[in-house]
């Protein structure tokens, strides 16, 4: 099998993209962010909001829309209760981001292994994959952006000016600004400009200038919705940045060193990525030392700019973990070639700890899956037995690899441990699930019928329960200004975080539980029970 896979490499990374991309991709359940965006995308086929975006029928300014445009196209064609197609969109982008990555290692003047094994460390890195199954904007501006990058960098390395590498560069950055703002343009493009011309100091000044136009025609093509925007719904408009700004200023703050645990992030490569990030160690090491100061510096400075912002989440270190992959392969590369000749203890026992550490993973999941499925192992016994087995046989190959001194051996068995997780690890993941208090939209639908009323929320929604629901749910109160139905009696989602505004704004009414909604596949005592997508329907009535 090593031997075909080393013979193969293009065709295997092609399969290993396939699997952590495609496979069990309607599996997992939603989460908030990408249920904004199929919300929005729904709206767009349905009410027609394609420029003036909105979500659960407010003005949705804060996001730009083109990420939402390419899902509500796949949703008019194959629906928007279907996960697997809601989610290929982001599945595309992302297979457009291993190929420009691709591209650009080829453009380093790297070894075929390395282009190949930088690829095979991107796609399975945790957060990559991870984003890449989740159709939110991450992906999509950071793909778009790589795009632009590579034909800058085309642009860079060529001898006169070419037009097309000129005319897709500001495109792409153009589609990275419509996907989610400057944020790619901060976080991945200007750590790149800021890491290439510190090493690459040839043609500078014309390398300057080509920059500069890419950055004044992508911003017009990026920007064009929001000017549009601005101009033509300039009250919501601004409201929307407002609460952007304030966010990104008070909300979710973090230290400034809250990011340097940043190689965590590429889950299986976190050791070899902390190894590759030792510089002083590895410069003299490598092969291509001028390609290795680069995507150094890349790293670094994307992490350092990321730093600077007082909002922080773990899914903003995505496009860090680009060049992350391309340092790590650098390590791996070194490895690949000076395995057999290590000379330092110190370097051999770190080596043998690293991926001795994979073998001895691969054989915990093998015996750790049936104890995680026993009391389901008969509903389960069809992905169990074989992911022992082949985890264990994964395992097997890892150690042999390091007493055989055969570094392909165990580099390629870890890809395939990976991939052995998405395809039977992810389907097992339902062995925790109960429906004990599962309830959808579905039984509010019911209790709307039987007594004759509509459904509201109090002063805010839940993405993942309009999404479930089908259709905008109205609330009681936008931005302080409180309107109630002038109906009688209707339906309202509330929990108990919602009792002040009700004792507050519904003390003519009579308010009585009849039923509730609760999106958890899971029991209150396990930890991934989630309160926020839990909320009781009450029949509210004028007394």
């Amino acid at each position: 099998m090593i031997h075909w896979i080393k013979n193969n490499k293009v065709l295997f990374l092609i399969i290993i993209t396939i699997i952590m991309l495609f496979v069990n991709l309607g599996i997992l359940q939603t989460n908030i962010m990408e249920a904004r965006n199929i919300i929005s995308a729904r709206e767009m086929v349905n009410q027609g909001n394609w420029i003036f975006t909105t979500l659960n029928g407010l003005p949705r300014y804060e996001k730009p829309p083109l990420p939402t445009w390419i899902t509500a196209f796949f949703g008019s064609v194959f629906g928007f209760e279907n996960f697997f197609w809601l989610r290929i969109p982001v599945v595309l982008v992302t297979l457009l981001l291993v190929y420009s990555f691709y591209k650009i290692a080829i453009q380093l003047d790297l070894s075929k292994e390395q282009i190949v094994n930088s690829s095979l460390i991107l796609i399975t890195s945790f957060y990559v994959f991870f984003a890449g199954r989740d159709n939110n904007w991450d992906m999509y501006t950071h793909s778009f952006m790589l795009v632009s990058i590579f034909f800058l960098l085309k642009e860079f390395q060529s001898k006169k000016f070419n037009f097309l590498n000129f005319t897709v560069a500001f495109f792409f950055l153009g589609c990275s600004i419509m996907s989610k703002g400057p944020v790619s343009l901060y976080a991945l493009f200007l750590p790149f400009l800021l890491a290439y011309f510190c090493v690459y100091t040839n043609r500078l000044k014309h390398n300057i200038s080509i920059t500069v136009l890419v950055l004044i025609a992508g911003c017009i093509v990026g920007f064009a919705w929001i000017l549009y925007v601005r101009y033509f719904d300039a009250e919501h408009f601004l409201a929307a940045s407002k609460k952007e700004m304030n966010s990104w200023q008070n909300h979710n703050t973090r230290p400034f060193y809250y990011y340097w645990s940043f190689f965590t992030q590429s889950g299986l490569w976190t050791i070899p990525a902390l190894v590759s990030l030792i510089y002083p160690y590895l410069k003299n090491k490598v092969s291509n030392k001028k390609a290795y100061k680069f995507v150094w510096l890349w790293t670094i400075f994307s992490v350092v700019l990321l730093s600077l912002i007082p909002e922080k989440k773990s899914r903003y270190l995505l496009p860090v973990l680009i060049p992350l992959a391309l340092n790590t392969s650098f390590y791996i590369e070194y490895l690949r070639l000076e395995f057999k000749n290590l000379n330092s203890k110190t370097e051999k026992s770190i080596t043998n700890i690293i991926f001795g550490l994979y073998g001895i993973i691969a054989f915990a999941i093998s015996i750790g899956v049936f104890i995680y499925t026993k009391n389901e192992f008969a509903n389960y016994a069809i992905l169990t037995i074989p992911f022992s087995i082949i985890t264990f046989f994964l395992g097997l190959l890892i150690i042999k690899g390091l007493k055989t001194k055969s570094f392909d051996q165990i580099f390629y068995s870890s890809i395939l441990l990976m991939s052995t997780f998405v395809i039977f690890g992810f389907p097992l993941s339902k062995v925790t699930f109960s429906e004990k208090y599962y309830s959808s939209t579905s039984s509010i639908k019911k209790l709307e019928k039987k007594y004759n009323i509509k459904t509201y929320e109090t002063d805010g929604f839940i993405p993942e329960i309009v999404l479930d629901y089908g259709q905008p749910i109205p609330t009681l109160s936008e931005n302080g200004n409180v309107s109630l139905p002038k109906a009688s009696q209707f339906g309202l989602l509330a929990n108990k975080n919602d009792s002040v505004f009700i004792s507050k704004n519904l003390n003519k009414y009579s308010i009585k539980k009849i039923g509730e909604v609760n999106l958890n596949h899971s029991l209150k005592e396990q930890k991934n029970y989630n309160d926020r997508i839990q909320k009781d329907y009450f029949l509210v009535q004028l007394k």
